[in-house]
């Protein structure tokens, strides 16, 4: 297949890191085989709405490495598999126009795509590579849990992001002899909250995957103020949950709007002060998980992604997402990638973190 002209979309949440991957796909599809590189704004969108698609260039590109967000804008409700239609009545329906994906991606004369995203773009993605699109992946998640990948881009700038914010909340909570409850993102895998409770010193880790008692949380704390520390510091991922509870949400689901995880580390607070009578702040860290500059792992990782991407896409190699093998770069089914990637309760990182005094609830 002779390849001329390519796209890139950025679907889904933003993630630091997504502009390195655009900077390195224009870089290397440039460089190493003279195609010509649009972007098309807000994801899967652009496909779908009169949004001129953005010529990219290695002249406009070359500053982007440390720029957080996407300069192509991202949205994570756009799904041309389930669109919200208006008909002729004013009445609403759900409609499949992924035809309308396909025959715009002729319309742009696009060779191929390369779509950056997590499982919903990827997933979205396979779909179109079923109806005939050429498209290429790159794993882009905050979380961590894609499958097929040891690690996706976005999840290092996350990591280090929350554990400076547990730092910070330790000065204070050592000061005033509090206990400090920090909920930070992750959906349904506790992978930010795992890596950044022990990394910032957290007592207790709380995360979706091992359901908590919130009684062995409250006798470690007390524990811990019997031998005379008298603060205490707890990470709770926003999928977590109490043993024979649910997970709790601060936006229900509406229409095409997924339901928001959040709020449960307010619940965590309360029912610790209940329980011992501590003085209890809670600190919910949200989107400045997604903001600011990538750290340079994440920059170099995204460029690695993007580069990969390129090549293949240069090899054919459609319904196919670069992934991070080890130290290696390769290539994974679309429909594997899309698994969710969650913390081994009875795994080595959780029995370390036992091993350290940490408790899981």
């Amino acid at each position: 297949m002779n390849i001329e002209r390519i796209g890139i979309l950025t679907g889904g949440g933003d993630a630091p890191g997504l502009n390195a991957v655009i900077r390195a796909v224009v870089l290397t599809a440039a460089n190493r085989f003279g195609w010509e590189v649009i972007g098309l704004q807000r994801g899967f969108d652009g496909l779908l709405h009169d949004a001129e698609p953005i010529p990219l260039s290695c002249h406009n590109v070359r500053d982007l490495l440390a720029r957080g967000g996407t300069i192509l804008g991202a949205v994570n409700r756009g799904n041309p598999l389930i669109r919200e239609v208006t008909l002729p009545d004013g009445s609403t329906a759900l409609e499949d126009v992924s035809d309308e994906v396909l025959r715009r991606i002729d319309e742009f004369g696009l060779d191929a795509l390369i779509a950056a995203g997590g499982d919903g773009t990827m997933a979205i993605a396979h779909a179109l590579v079923q109806k005939g699109a050429k498209i290429v992946g790159v794993p882009k998640t905050i979380d961590n849990d894609l499958a097929q990948t040891d690690v996706t881009f976005g999840f290092d700038t996350a990591i280090v992001t929350a554990t400076e914010a547990l730092d910070k909340l330790q000065t204070t909570a050592e000061s005033h002899h509090r206990v400090m409850v920090m909920e930070v993102m992750g959906r349904n895998s506790g992978w930010i909250a795992l890596l950044t409770g022990v990394s910032g010193g957290a007592d207790a880790i709380l995360i979706p995957e091992i359901p908590f008692d919130i009684g062995v949380v409250c006798a470690h704390i007390n524990a811990l103020r019997e031998a005379g520390r008298r603060y205490s510091l707890i990470v709770v991922a926003e999928g977590a949950a109490p043993i024979g509870g649910t997970q709790e949400y601060y936006i229900q689901a509406r229409g095409l709007m997924d339901a928001r995880l959040g709020g449960v580390g307010y619940t965590v607070g309360n029912l610790i002060a209940d329980c011992i009578g501590v003085d209890v702040r809670v600190t919910v860290l949200g989107h400045v998980q997604r903001g600011g500059q990538p750290t340079p792992r994440d920059r170099w990782l995204a460029t690695r992604f993007g580069a990969a991407a390129v090549q293949m896409v240069a090899n054919g190699e459609w319904g196919k997402m670069a992934a991070l093998h080890g130290t290696e770069m390769v290539s994974v089914p679309m429909q594997e990638a899309i698994q969710l990637k969650m913390v081994d309760p009875d795994g080595s990182m959780v029995q370390m973190a036992r091993n350290l005094g940490i408790v899981f609830g």
